[in-house]
């Protein structure tokens, strides 16, 4: 099978084209042939020095599927090969999906929504699952909360709009002004210039001095550590990167911190199908690249700013619902 894999830690350019051996399913397993991936902040990261999750390269990376289930394990029931399907895999010590055919265990592989071609649901899976957890359970947003979403342009952002949208909250969200129009239209009732404001005191103009009950963090730095003077007491703030600054003002408001890593399940995928079908949930993609154009893919969602995901296509059948 084709593959990009990294020959060594480093820069996109450790990226190399290799033809491996097609996986085996084992007990319990699917083999499913992937028509598209896409790139999170987490596949560079590991690029970069993936050690701490048992990657030694040369190796493959990626952690975003759609495709088509090729071959089904012993034990597996309930699906057949043809199955059209999505999911994201687990990181620690397994092979990626920057290759044609991936060897996954069943449990966390779900029908992929029937309104979405495969492009746009390999964008889904990682950033849409770690949304769900930050806004709906480690943050329960529920109906009549104010919710400020940072970074809501972004992968995860532009979905953690939505579900809170979804979920019946008011929702304040940063992003530039080159982004503002499409934050709103997935759902933002405000939309923070965090480029010309400073966004604290934005949301508590917005709020009418009040602050908001939910902060959801996708940017990391200092950033969950500022949103504290703009929650109300007894808030909840949840983020999914690092937090690098002291967050003990929290104290004084008796506010609850979470920290998000995602841990795959099978109900997650189910609930972004779900959302996605009754047309409450849509993929925002940035491009579209070819699986060989990788490296350029990571240098770009290094520099950020982009809008939602890049998605990489291994086979025109990606285009198709």
């Amino acid at each position: 099978m084709k593959a990009m894999l990294i020959t060594a830690f480093g820069g996109p350019e450790v990226f190399r084209a290799a033809d491996l051996p097609a996986p085996v399913p084992g007990p319990g397993q699917l083999l499913v042939r992937l028509l598209a991936t896409s790139v999170n902040p987490v596949d560079y990261k590991i690029r970069r020095a993936g050690g701490w999750a048992g990657v030694k390269p040369p190796a493959v990376i990626g952690y975003d599927a759609a495709g088509l289930v090729e071959a089904v394990g012993p034990g597996v029931g309930g699906i057949q090969p043809g199955a059209k399907v999505f999911y994201t895999p687990h990181v620690f010590g397994r092979a990626g999906t920057y290759a044609e055919l991936q060897a996954v265990e069943a449990d966390i592989v779900v029908p992929k929504p029937e309104n979405l071609t495969f492009l746009e649901a390999a964008s889904l899976p990682l950033a849409g699952g770690t949304a769900w957890d930050m806004v709906v359970r480690l943050c329960a947003v529920k109906p009549g909360d104010t919710v400020l979403v940072h970074a809501g342009a972004g992968g995860v952002g532009s979905l953690a709009v939505q579900l809170a949208r979804a979920a019946g909250a008011r929702v304040l969200a940063t992003a530039s002004e080159r982004n503002a129009q499409l934050v709103m239209s997935l759902g933002a009732d405000v939309v923070i210039d965090y480029r010309t404001e400073d966004f604290a005191a934005a949301t508590l103009r917005e709020t009418g001095g009040q602050g908001v009950e939910v902060a959801i963090d996708t940017v990391g730095g200092d950033t969950l550590a500022r949103s504290i003077a703009c929650m109300r007491p007894y808030g909840r703030m949840a983020g999914c990167v690092s937090c690098t600054a002291d967050l003990s003002a929290a104290l004084g408001k008796n506010l609850s911190l979470h920290f998000e890593f995602l841990e795959r399940a099978r109900f997650k995928m189910e609930a972004l199908r779900t959302l996605a079908e009754r047309r409450q949930l849509v993929p925002v993609i940035d491009s579209v690249m070819p699986l060989e154009a990788v490296a350029e893919a990571h240098r770009k969602i290094e520099a950020g700013g982009m809008r939602g995901k890049i998605v990489l296509e291994l086979d025109p059948r990606a285009k198709e619902r």
